[in-house]
């Protein structure tokens, strides 16, 4: 694929931030667990949270290629930006710029665009996470408003967002195609608190925050879309962000795969480097196709979306064989490193613990393969279901 001279221009601008701001604190950040708050105001000041929003609702108007090449140099250096840079954009940005009014596109998107506000999208409850059709978070109408009470776990962004839209039920005897709503929640208003930090194993540098929603009262004109059809704007959102998931991995694994080329050329043992040694010329080989493969899947998958085709079946398979191949190369760069490769000293073993959740988060392995198998039963006339 050849890119355009406006996809080079933010994908050069997403490479030097990343090296000249982000790779000096990566392993500080790491270490602490602390949410680098002035990264990522600078990232917004450059137009990066803003990337998925149109000019004329306040954003870049970048393309979806441009996008995923953001994420991807962004991951390139720090697992932990590219998420928080992904979940604004696509879990938070993409729904209201898709199904908001343009009161709410005013009022919250643009100043998200504009990074003045950082966004999130509320899901996963503690019993509802696969299953997310479970969630038991209510809302119930009263006047011009609605009461929402429950909470809502493993926030990506979550303790830091200005604007949360927020899924809760809002009649149980429907299920999740008529009996849910979305809301655009304001965390400054009485009733919501941060219950918890996650202290996480990897991609320390994110806020992942449990949230409690007690009496909270959302005015009805911050329903996003229409009431009972709040799954719409999730499964959409999560499509979207499960193609940058891939772009994201497609990033951190061109970071190992560099890393195991250089101590290949370097490290030395029976008299000479280990390059030469088939075992790890092997190694090298299959992560620089796996590479090439998800690469390849991404940047077709942001194509189709930029031409407005269908795209959740790809979108899927991005997560699916994005997460599972940036484990598999992480867990060989461990091996090429050898002992060494377990230690703080070399950047594969951070790469170890942020890249496991990859294959968790925004829809399980497991997940994706039920929603391709799904689709492709779909198409030869068969419904199945988890």
């Amino acid at each position: 694929m050849e890119l355009t001279e406006n996809q080079k221009m933010i994908r050069d601008l997403a490479r030097t931030f990343a090296q000249d701001k982000i790779a000096p604190i990566a392993a500080e950040i790491d270490e602490s667990g602390e949410f680098p708050e002035a990264t990522v105001k600078e990232m917004g000041e450059l137009g990066l949270l803003g990337l998925v929003v149109p000019e004329d609702e306040g954003g870049v108007g970048a393309d979806m290629v441009s996008y995923a090449l953001v994420v991807e140099e962004l991951s390139k250096v720090c697992g932990s930006h590219g998420l928080t840079v992904a979940a604004h954009n696509s879990l938070g940005c993409w729904p209201i710029h898709a199904f908001g009014t343009p009161e709410q596109k005013r009022r919250f998107l643009a100043p998200g665009a504009r990074g003045e506000y950082l966004l999130s999208f509320g899901l996963t409850e503690a019993g509802a996470g696969s299953d997310a059709a479970g969630i038991r978070t209510r809302a119930v109408r009263e006047g011009d408003s609605w009461i929402l009470d429950g909470g809502k776990v493993f926030m990506t962004n979550g303790g830091y967002a200005d604007i949360i839209t927020v899924m809760a039920v809002t009649d149980p005897t429907l299920g999740a195609r008529g009996g849910i709503a979305a809301f655009i929640v304001e965390t400054d208003w009485e009733g919501f608190s941060v219950a918890r930090e996650e202290d996480k194993m990897g991609i320390r540098g994110t806020s992942t925050a449990e949230l409690v929603f007690e009496e909270l009262r959302v005015p009805h004109e911050n329903v996003l879309g229409k009431v009972g059809e709040g799954f719409i704007p999730f499964m959409k959102a999560l499509d979207v962000g499960r193609v940058t998931l891939g772009a994201a991995c497609a990033g951190g694994a061109q970071k190992t795969l560099d890393s195991c080329v250089r101590w290949a050329k370097t490290r030395e043992q029976f008299g000479k480097p280990i390059a030469h040694k088939q075992s790890i010329q092997w190694m090298i080989a299959d992560t620089a196709a796996g590479l090439e493969a998800l690469r390849s899947l991404v940047y077709r998958t942001v194509w189709m979306i930029d031409k407005g085709l269908e795209f959740s079946r790809l979108a899927a398979m991005c997560k699916l064989y994005g997460s599972e191949m940036m484990s598999r190369t992480i867990d060989l760069a461990v091996q090429i490193h050898g002992g060494l490769g377990v230690t703080r000293d070399f950047d594969v073993e951070r790469g170890f613990r942020d890249a496991r959740i990859n294959e968790i988060f925004e829809g399980t392995s497991e997940i994706q393969r039920i929603v391709i198998a799904s689709d492709i039963f779909r198409e030869h006339g068969v419904r199945i279901s988890p």
